[in-house]
């Protein structure tokens, strides 16, 4: 395994990270377990989850992800040695089964974190993020930013600032991130926290994938001069580029055709750019998977790289990209590809 510094912090966290959002859902107790543990002993020290996971959010399934890995964690001994981090929901109205409101005061980051802690049975998180702004941004599919003028949120960065160092100072989170933030989000956090002398983000989770390389167009630069880096999600764009798709292989049970309501990788444009994809890598014997994470694994603003799976054969091929080496000829046409097609699944 690869190992990445968070910055300035001292902490150090495998180049994979293990997402969970499949657990609950897709995954059960067990096959959760078997993840959690074959993963740590490849090398993986890093688990996201998050408190509204599994995904999709359904009010039964509703911290299902976090109940499954706090049963691992709970017999485990090795806890400091785990780098594990969770998110805040922020508002949505189909959501409030989650809390109410769903909004950063600090309220409702108490009776999150505290939630989150239990169904985990830890006493810290590492890394606590908030899981997409309260404000109206261009994020879930939207390329574009639309202004809102009735839009009734007010500037409230600051709050958020002094609300997640309480926690720190209380031993609750040692770091906190940023989740589906925009450059001006994460720019007006961290020149607020240098103010007023208050701890900055320290990672962005972000999707970043062959079909969606947006964080490249201003947060990449931010990422890499600010230190904040990127924890990507979708790497593998609801497994779109793994091929089974356009092979018809195990599409029955994958993410596309159980949860047509999450329609960021379902529509044709992005199936056919897809192909294009899977062609290179089969052009030069690269299993399409591995690939697009390998790529994923090169960015130089990323940190972390969050692979998820339903089943342990797509764990351990997953796993294993962060031992491919792309050809330079494959970069050169994955390059043209995105010229000519450039993010068809913001």
């Amino acid at each position: 395994m690869i190992y990445t510094k968070l910055g300035n912090t001292g902490l150090e966290v495998s180049r994979i990270c293990l997402g969970t959002m499949t657990f609950g859902e897709q995954n059960t107790e067990k096959e959760a377990h078997e993840q959690l543990d074959y993963a740590i002993d490849a090398g993986i020290n890093f688990i996201d989850t998050a408190e509204l996971y599994s995904v999709p959010g359904r009010k039964e399934t509703q911290g299902s992800t976090e109940r499954y890995i706090g049963t691992w964690l709970k017999d485990r001994k090795d806890r400091d040695k785990i780098i594990l981090a969770s998110k805040i929901a922020g508002p949505n109205p189909g959501l409030t089964y989650i809390r109410n409101p769903l909004n950063f005061s600090k309220e409702q980051l108490n009776i999150a974190l505290d939630g989150s802690l239990k169904r985990l049975q830890t006493d810290y998180l590492d890394i606590y993020q908030l899981h997409w702004p309260e404000r109206k941004v261009n994020s879930f599919g939207k390329l574009g930013y639309e202004y809102d003028e009735n839009e009734k949120w007010q500037d409230n960065f600051l709050d958020i600032l002094h609300h997640l160092n309480e926690l720190i100072k209380q031993g609750k989170i040692r770091h906190w991130g940023l989740s589906n933030e925009t450059p001006w989000g994460v720019m007006n956090f961290i020149r607020k926290a240098e103010q007023s002398g208050l701890p900055k983000p320290i990672t962005i989770q972000n999707p970043y994938n062959l079909l969606n390389r947006t964080f490249e167009i201003g947060l990449s630069e931010i990422s890499i001069r600010e230190n904040i880096g990127l924890l990507a999600y979708s790497p593998m764009a609801f497994g779109l580029l793994s091929g089974k798709y356009h092979d018809g292989s195990d599409v029955k049970n994958s993410r596309i055709t159980l949860f047509p309501k999450l329609p960021r990788y379902s529509s044709k444009i992005v199936f056919d750019v897809a192909e294009l994809y899977i062609e290179i890598a089969r052009k030069y014997d690269l299993n399409p998977a591995q690939m697009a994470l390998a790529f994923v694994n090169t960015r130089p603003f990323l940190w972390s790289n969050i692979i998820g799976a339903t089943s342990m054969e797509q764990l351990k091929i997953n796993i294993q990209s962060i031992h491919i080496t792309i050809p330079e000829e494959a970069i050169k046409e994955i390059e043209e590809v995105q010229k000519l097609n450039s993010n068809p699944a913001p």
